[in-house]
């Protein structure tokens, strides 16, 4: 592999989600440890799931992986690393201040702003503090999807121009007193990721046009900030099958013309093609044979024939939609299952029969437009862009709480809303909208991958406590997690692929849904090869794999679909109409 030649200490692993940033770092970790060097596998994505793919229970502390010398793991824990955050900054003052200070102390530190600065502040100290992390030649980064991971890989600057210039919001006063002392960190933190012999990025994706140009948005965003420099690995390319049939075809012609046809930016930067292998990337043992030729990952697939798996179209489910003549329906689910996809094709299924229906993506990866290439009746399509919200917030905070402020007030306000807290409100406040929207049409919002969404729903739910707390019992009130919490409004979805790690994920997404009040409307099965009936041995073992996770779904699913692979990517109303009816494509 190009990529693991003469590697630098850090090495950014990025991509589109789904498209197996985890195997490949993974992998990576193992192959370094295995070469005898000490290696330190790190997790920024608040969905990790490199402890699923080792077997064993990593958080945010450091674990060894007994079963690989040299190998140890950390998974930064957005809402572990808060705690521990706050701990740090109030147990100084603990037994000196009142309680009730203490406690107004906490409820400054429990927003979103803080969960943001508590992971990066971790992120940080392992770029730049040798006295805990110094002992590993090598640390390895499987990062958040893309949208996110640029996100993270900003806020050094973010927060060191912010911090230079001014002291933020008040309601970020509380996590900026624990973050301004490490301005100096965050700048050294900027200088390891600009320079390439300390530093290596590899961008990851599958053999598909949208995975392609995602990796060459992502390199362009972060060349912009100085990480120069990058490798490509284009995963889960498949292999040529004896006595391929006409389905295994046409999905390896696709793959190549994709490969062909990559944005010229990224054809120019070493590349490394990685082959699909018949099992799933969980354990050492698959994980070793990820980068060989070898054919399986894990042990061949017990006897049952994946061909009798029945038809589930998504049809029946825009059906049981359409009962309605308005709603919420959500999305949601682990990067690169396919979300933004059958978000498309539910929205344009309800176009097509006469419904007023607005499609949007609360995914900063997310490009729907790539999805749809036409414009359909009845149909609006939008993103909820964090820059265009942060941009659209702030010109509202100026227009009525600035409008009274003299010159000094006003540009006061203005720096305080240049804080890179105010991303999540921005964001937050788009979204409410598309929820009370949904209460005179369909609204379909294809969402981003479920740690982020969790957060969003998190910001949703503070929300509610804070108006509860405000208006008490003197009046009555509705939110935006009570319409998310009402079955009739709001149908949530959740989309995975029949493979191990994004089902335990959707399971877990379901549990902390129901936590919230949320309760799962439907599953869908997308992408499924036992779905399409295949008839080489290669596909057939696959499509085996594929069954012990459709029959956990059926056990916790009210309803379900099965989406089955495609010979042809499903861009386009007509391809999506065909995915939504389950009509087979001609190969």
């Amino acid at each position: 592999m190009k990529f693991l030649e003469s590697p630098p200490r850090f090495l950014f692993f990025t991509g589109k989600g789904g498209v197996g940033k985890t195997s490949v770092a993974c992998a990576t970790a193992l192959e370094l440890a295995d070469r005898g060097l000490n290696v330190l596998l790190v997790s920024t994505d608040p969905a990790s799931n490199i402890g699923q793919v080792f077997g064993i229970t990593i958080g945010n502390t450091i674990t060894p992986i007994n079963a690989i010398p040299r190998l140890s793991a950390l998974e930064i824990n957005p809402e572990q690393a808060a705690d521990a955050y706050r701990e740090r900054i109030i147990a100084p003052v603990r037994g000196l201040l009142p309680e009730s200070e203490l406690a107004g102390i906490a409820e400054s530190l429990s927003g979103s702003c803080t969960t943001e600065i508590a992971s990066f502040d971790e992120f940080t100290n392992l770029l730049t503090d040798d006295t805990v992390y110094g002992e590993y030649d090598h640390i390895v980064f499987d990062t958040a999807p893309t949208g996110h991971t640029i996100r993270l890989l900003q806020l050094p600057g973010s927060w060191t121009e912010f911090l230079d210039a001014g002291k933020g919001d008040p309601s970020c006063l509380g996590p900026l007193s624990g973050l301004e002392k490490h301005k100096t960190v965050y700048a050294q933190a900027v200088r390891a990721l600009a320079d390439p012999t300390r530093t290596r990025l590899v961008l990851v994706s599958r053999a598909q046009a949208s995975s392609l140009n995602e990796i060459d948005r992502t390199f362009g965003e972060l060349s912009k900030i100085g990480i120069a420099g990058g490798f490509v690995v284009i995963n889960g390319i498949l292999p040529t099958l004896a006595g391929e049939e006409p389905l295994a075809q046409a999905v390896r012609d696709r793959e190549a013309a994709a490969i062909v046809a990559m944005p010229a930016t990224i054809a120019a930067l070493p590349r490394d093609l990685v082959e699909l292998k018949s099992g799933n990337m969980v354990g050492v043992t698959a994980l070793g044979l990820l980068f060989s030729g070898a054919a399986s990952g894990e042990a061949p697939a017990r006897d049952r024939d994946a061909r009798e798996i029945a038809d589930e179209p998504l049809r029946t489910l825009v059906d049981d939609l359409e009962r309605d003549d308005h709603g919420l329906v959500l999305c949601m689910g682990k990067g690169g299952v396919g979300k933004t996809t059958i978000a498309a094709a539910i929205a344009v299924a309800l176009a097509e029969r006469g419904h007023d229906v607005h499609l949007t993506t609360t995914d900063p990866a997310a490009h729907l437009t790539d999805t749809l290439n036409s414009s359909i009746r009845g149909l609006a399509v939008s993103r909820i862009d964090p820059v265009e919200a942060i941009r659209h917030y702030r010109d509202h905070v100026m227009a009525t709480k600035g409008k009274d402020l003299d010159a000094e007030g006003r540009a006061a306000l203005a720096e305080d809303l240049m804080s890179p807290c105010t991303d999540e409100v921005a964001v937050f406040r788009e979204f409410s909208r598309a929820v009370h929207e949904s209460r005179r049409k369909f609204v379909v919002v294809d969402t981003a991958p479920t740690g982020h969404t969790l957060l969003l729903l998190d910001a949703t739910g503070s929300y509610h406590r804070e108006i509860a707390r405000q208006v008490g019992d003197s009046m009555s009130f509705v939110t935006p997690l009570m319409r998310l919490q009402d079955p009739d409004l709001t149908k949530v979805i959740l989309v995975t692929l029949a493979e191990t790690t994004p089902v335990l994920e959707a399971e877990e997404l379901q549990q902390d849904l129901e936590r919230a009040g949320i309760h799962p409307w439907a599953w869908v099965v997308n992408d499924s090869i036992a779905a399409a009936r295949p008839d080489s041995g290669f596909l057939r073992q696959r499509a085996a794999n594929e069954l012990e996770q459709i029959d956990r779904v059926r056990a916790v699913a009210d309803r379900m679909a099965i989406i089955p692979l495609l010979p042809l990517e499903p861009i386009g109303e007509t391809l999506l109409a065909d995915l939504t009816d389950g009509i087979a494509q001609p190969a």
